[in-house]
Formats: structure tokens, sequence, C-alpha cells
């Protein structure tokens, strides 16, 4: 069969979708199939037709009476579904073949972690919330978090469990310590007393011991120059950096995935277990 329609086309957020990353590291051509008629609405007959198979094949696939198995298959499908690299990847396969005659753009191609860059924090507010509300585990690292997790309003609070008992989800919070030099030089370059930082950063921790019958929660202070702040749902991170020009909130927050090569986030979670083996805990 030929392809006379040409690939299919999703949106790039569904590439990005939890349970599409997993169907595709867990080889399910069958979730995928679901997700591309869900997300792009085709029909199986269009599927068929991009990915080089009998409708009827397809209809086996999709209701689990048959599974894929053939690389070329995977080949086929992944270039009927016009996969992202990454996606690709996921799916244990190489780049794209416009992209395997080797070189610079080959090497930058092959760890597409970095999914997504918004302009700020607001920009990506809805999606961390999302993605929150659906995460077991959630690590954050920030200064005094007032605005990310400690505040009723703040970004992260209202994701939280609320009812008694609500232990599913595990939350790690790290602190810049309120005593520490480097929350003076810090307090400097955003013009604020250090008094001021110190106190922002003693009411989340109280507001953050309210939660401890809620969920699993501890709260960490670290003794270092704060450089990134990081919001971790599972296996994607949000991530944005400090400076003396700029606050966390309006740095670019860049939204960075797990993949089976990248060191990006492998990178990214490591520098967070070695803050929090080396902070204080106080909740």
């Amino acid at each position: 069969m030929t392809t006379t329609l040409g690939p299919i086309e999703l949106p790039d957020w569904a590439w990005e979708r939890a349970e599409v990353r997993q169907a595709l590291r867990s080889r399910d051509i069958g979730a995928v199939f679901r997700h591309v008629q869900q997300y792009a609405g085709a029909s199986q007959a269009r599927i068929a037709t991009a990915a080089g198979m009998t409708q009827a094949r397809v209809n086996e696939i999709i209701n689990g009476r048959r599974e894929v198995s053939r690389l070329d298959v995977y080949e086929r499908i992944a270039d009927g579904l016009h996969m992202p690299d990454d996606a690709r990847h996921l799916l244990g396969l190489a780049a794209g073949r416009e992209k395997r005659s080797g070189g610079a753009a080959f090497d930058l191609a092959a760890f597409p972690e970095v999914v997504r860059v918004y302009a700020a924090q607001n920009s990506a507010a809805e999606e961390i919330q999302q993605q929150a509300r659906e995460a077991e585990e959630l690590d954050v690292l920030a200064v005094r978090g007032l605005g990310l997790i400690g505040l009723n309003d703040s970004l992260l609070r209202a994701c939280l469990p609320r009812e008694l008992g609500g232990k599913g989800l595990r939350v790690r919070v790290a602190l810049l310590d309120p005593d520490s030099a480097p929350l003076e030089r810090r307090a400097a370059e955003i013009g604020e007393s250090a008094e001021s930082l110190a106190s922002g950063v003693l009411l989340t921790e109280a507001r953050l011991r309210e939660l401890a019958d809620t969920c699993d929660i501890s709260v960490w202070r670290y003794r270092m120059l704060p450089t990134w702040r990081l919001i971790r749902t599972d296996s994607t991170m949000f991530v944005s950096a400090f400076d003396a020009g700029w606050e966390g909130h309006e740095s670019a927050t860049y939204k960075v995935m797990a993949t089976s090569h990248g060191p990006l986030h492998r990178g990214f979670r490591r520098m967070f277990e070695a803050i929090v083996d080396g902070a204080q805990r106080t909740v």
C-alpha cells in the first residue's frame, strides 16, 4: 500500500503528553494509534494509509489482538505519523532520515530533551499546574518559594492534596538557608534586605509544615548561591535561572523531558539530589 495522503500531523504538544511518551517507551503501538485518533482526529483508514498497513491490521493493533515487533514496521509507523526525533528515540529508533547524514546538526538533534521554551514562568503556569496535579513526585528548588508553593494563591499549592491522609504525593522542597551568607548575597542582588528575604523563607517553611498531614512532604535548607530554579513533576522538569538581573519567575523557563540518551534531565536531577544530601531538613 502506498501513502497518497502524506504523514499524519499531530500537534507538537501531543508528543509531549505523559501517556503518549509512556506508550512509546513500552512500544504499545495500539495505545499510540488511539492517541493519534484522539489528538489528530485520524480514522483507522487514515492511520492505515499513513503507516502502510491495511485498515484491518490497524484495527487488530488498536484492539490488542496483534502486536508490532518488526523494526521496519516501527519505521513505517514513525514516518507515517511524522514523529519528532524525541518520540522516535523513545520508540527505540534513530533520528529521522533527513538528519542521518552526520555532522553537527545531527548531533544536536539526537538529544531533544528541551521540548519547549517559555518566555517566563507565567507562560508555563497552566502546564506546570496540570503536570503537578497528575504527579506522584514533586521536587522544588527555589530561594524563598512563596510564589511557588508557600502562599494560598501560589503556583503549586492548590495542586497539592487537601484531604487528610492523602499522602500518595511525595513533595521535596529545597529553600535557601535564611541564616547563610548566600542569602545575604542574593538579597543584595535583588535590592532587598536580608531580613526580608529570610522572613520569606521562614514563612514558606511554616506554611509547608501545615501540609504534613496531607502529603509526604520534606523541606530542606541549602547553603549555596542559587543558580537554578527547578520544578520536577515525575519525568518532566521546568527549569529557569537566577541572576543578578532577574528573579527565577522572570527567567525563560525550559521544559525538559527525560529521554533514554539525554544528559540534561539526569544532570538536573543529580544536582537536586546532591543539594538535598548536603542540606538541613527542617520539615
